[in-house]
């Protein structure tokens, strides 16, 4: 008889710890079986970078059952390891303890170039297990969430820019990051001819992105010495961004099998292109695409345009999340540098494709460059149009030509921090925890490229002033 009060499980059915137990036990058994002795395991950082390490098949087991304790010094930390003099969720004062990660079975993914290694990602979680406010993977969680309560299903596909080089690490540090050899010599855009020359690199892109559970939809050179762009077949928002994210890792890790180094710099050279990092996205609802409609554009569209245009000045901090981004910010370089959109018109900060076709139409978010964390980037996306379907925000008229209409975009990473630092939306939407904590090491980062002296300053003023 049961207990009054407690639920007990139905009958012929395991309780869902002993499933879950039972599927772990039934997951390790068939790791072995096939050989795996270990397991790279590790989550992303606010600045996209993956942190992580190797553990013994045991070790593996014991993580996917209780969970594991990661050093949280990785959020309160910058891309160069050094430590953030102003953050609250963690430093000197917290003494930097252990975050409780906890795996994610569906990133489970073997390594196909390292033979007997699988790989799995976490979330990370505070002392009271709640979503560690500064995890990227849990500020898109609670955006898909969002979007879910509203009755929709995102979809987003990302598509890569990044120069390559006939560097090692080692060699570009000795040059100073300087006058490096690009992989493809000229401008060349759309080149049979260049993927031909290098046929054995993109079939190893292809290849591997593919065995690794990355499918590409395109590859092809860009116009720029040695510039590609890889397109990512589109999925669910959370699994999309984290294609995006291994993907930049792996792309590294393949250039380097073949004696070069890969950048996702939004600008490595004054005199080229940036490299973009678009997002293509749309709103499945009752499975149909939300987007689609034979009015220009639909009433759901439109407002998710709305809130996209709306927020995108105070969001900028999240899509343009690094001093070199603004580089990217002038005329005739393929950035928007206004709050803007219009029907497939490059120009814009927002272009909209197909709205008329169920199967095709979507945004295509263009304010971003290849230096974006994608779970961020695609929180702030997909969270600002949500919020404009949610407040039935008004879409102002589309641009035509060339884009100069629509809120000017911050400038520099100073400017855009301090409005991140103020948005009540971006509060709303990502939690205040984690707005505090971003826009501190935004202004850190702002803070650290002031205080340096660059070759730029040391050419023009060293010896004529």
């Amino acid at each position: 008889m049961a207990t009054k009060g407690k639920r007990q499980p139905s009958q012929g059915k395991l309780a869902p710890e002993k499933e879950r137990a039972s599927q772990i036990d039934a997951l390790i058994h068939t790791l072995a079986e096939r050989g795996i002795t270990r397991a790279k395991i590790g989550g992303f950082d606010v600045d996209g970078v993956l942190r992580g390490k190797y553990v013994s098949l045991k070790k593996f087991e014991s993580a996917l059952r209780s969970g594991f304790g990661f050093c949280d010094v990785i959020f309160g930390w910058d891309v160069a390891d050094a430590l953030y003099d102003n953050s609250r969720v963690t430093g000197w004062h917290t003494g930097y303890p252990d975050a409780h990660a906890v795996l994610d079975p569906k990133t489970l993914r073997d390594i196909p170039w390292e033979p007997g290694v699988t790989s799995m990602l976490c979330d990370f979680r505070d002392g009271d297990g709640n979503d560690h406010p500064a995890c990227p993977r849990s500020v898109l969680r609670r955006v898909i969430a969002y979007a879910e309560k509203l009755g929709f299903e995102p979809l987003v596909g990302v598509e890569f820019e990044f120069f390559l080089f006939r560097e090692t690490p080692e060699s570009a540090y000795e040059k100073g990051f300087a006058d490096l050899t690009p992989v493809d010599r000229g401008m060349f855009g759309y080149s049979w001819i260049r993927t031909a020359q290098g046929s054995e690199l993109m079939r190893d892109i292809l290849d591997s992105m593919d065995a690794f559970g990355i499918p590409l939809e395109g590859l092809h050179t860009e116009t720029g010495p040695g510039v590609y762009e890889a397109a990512i077949t589109y999925s669910s928002a959370l699994r999309a961004a984290d294609n995006a994210a291994l993907f930049k890792t792996v792309l590294k890790e393949i250039a380097t099998r073949h004696g070069l180094v890969a950048t996702f710099m939004a600008k490595c050279d004054a005199k080229l292109p940036g490299a973009s990092g678009h997002l293509h996205q749309s709103l499945m609802r009752g499975g149909k695409n939300a987007f689609a409609s034979a009015r220009k554009p639909s009433k759901t569209l439109g407002h998710y345009i709305a809130g996209q245009l709306a927020l995108m000045p105070e969001l900028t901090a999240m899509y343009s999340p690094t001093i070199n981004s603004y580089k990217r910010y002038v005329p005739g370089l393929w950035a928007p540098l206004t709050a803007s959109w219009g029907y497939d018109n490059r120009t814009c900060a927002i272009r909209v494709l197909s709205p008329a076709d169920p199967k095709a139409a979507r945004v295509e978010y263009r304010q971003t460059a290849a230096d974006i964390n994608p779970y961020l980037a695609i929180a702030a996306s997909l969270g600002a149009g949500l919020y404009g379907i949610e407040k039935q925000l008004a879409c102002p008229p589309a641009s035509t030509g060339e884009a100069t209409d629509g809120a000017p975009l911050p400038t520099d990473l100073g400017a855009a921090a301090a409005l991140f630092g103020r948005s009540r939306a971006a509060k709303k939407l990502f939690g205040a925890e984690f707005v505090d904590h971003f826009s501190r090491t935004r202004d850190f980062e702002w803070r650290e490229y002031q205080r340096a002296v660059t070759n730029w300053e040391l050419k023009r003023y060293f010896e004529i002033i």
